[in-house]
């Protein structure tokens, strides 16, 4: 089973945060990047992470919703509050999800962030 890969949409397309993801192991990348203009829409975020084999992250909840129902074997989309996180419990956060998931079992799924964080982070 392989480990899942992400990628941060340009809504947390956060470096530091990244970073952090990146030197605990995972592979991870951002908008923009080689495979993903600056710019590019929700629509293409989410297209482009799929055709990479990628979970994508963002905060953009009320688009991601409709976007994953009209892509059902999209690879991954995972949904946080962006208002209810610090940067250090979205690192442990994705940490876990990542190091407890394997990317099989995310394709056309959509999970809120909030089932990995931990209970001292709350």
């Amino acid at each position: 089973m392989a480990r899942p890969r992400l990628h941060l949409d340009a809504d947390t397309s956060i470096r530091q945060l990244q970073r952090a993801l990146l030197e605990r192991g995972h592979d991870v990348t951002r908008t923009p990047n080689a495979w993903l203009a600056e710019g590019a829409g929700d629509e293409a975020q989410l297209l482009g992470a799929t055709a990479q084999g990628r979970i994508i992250f963002t905060f953009n909840v009320r688009d991601f919703v409709v976007l994953a129902e009209r892509h059902p074997r999209h690879g991954g989309t995972v949904l946080a509050a962006q208002r209810q996180w610090t940067l250090s419990a979205l690192i442990a956060a994705l940490d876990r999800m990542l190091k407890e998931t394997t990317a099989e079992a995310w394709v056309g799924q959509v999970q809120w962030l909030a089932r990995w964080k931990a209970a001292d982070s709350a």
